[in-house]
């Protein structure tokens, strides 16, 4: 028996049909290459942020102790590893994911860079920690 409060949420010419997903990004390992390690036994936390920087500017060096993804909304971001000096550039429409544990920082380009950004973590786990001496990254 249909609900009529759901009929009608759905609209009286709705069809019942599966949506198109494209996946932006899959992966177990950052975008330098270092492998994700397990999950904390403790129950999730998922934070997801919209982050817009300026032209232009270099973020704090920073690390993030959770598993995180982000997808370029509009702009570029260039993310810096701070150990190896290894970078690499992401565009408008491009999904990354980011290295946990490993101090790195965005730098974005000529024009205002916005970013969504998915962190997978824990209660009180902080999604991103400065490093000693550096301001926050947001």
């Amino acid at each position: 028996m249909s609900s009529p409060l759901l009929a009608h949420a759905a609209g009286p010419d709705s069809q019942t049909a599966s949506g198109h997903a494209d996946i932006l990004v899959k992966s177990d390992h950052s975008w330098n290459g270092v492998a994700y390690q397990h999950y904390p036994a403790t129950p999730p936390q998922l934070t997801v942020l919209r982050l817009t920087i300026p032209p232009h500017t270099a973020l704090p060096w920073h690390i993030h102790p959770v598993p995180n993804a982000g997808y370029v909304l509009a702009g570029q971001l260039t993310i810096q590893d701070r150990a190896t000096g290894k970078e690499q550039t992401f565009h408008t429409g491009e999904a990354f994911t980011e290295s946990v544990n490993d101090p790195h920082r965005g730098v974005s380009g000529n024009e205002q860079t916005v970013l969504i950004l998915t962190y997978s973590g824990t209660k009180g786990t902080p999604t991103s920690v400065p490093l000693k001496g550096e301001k926050t990254e947001y």
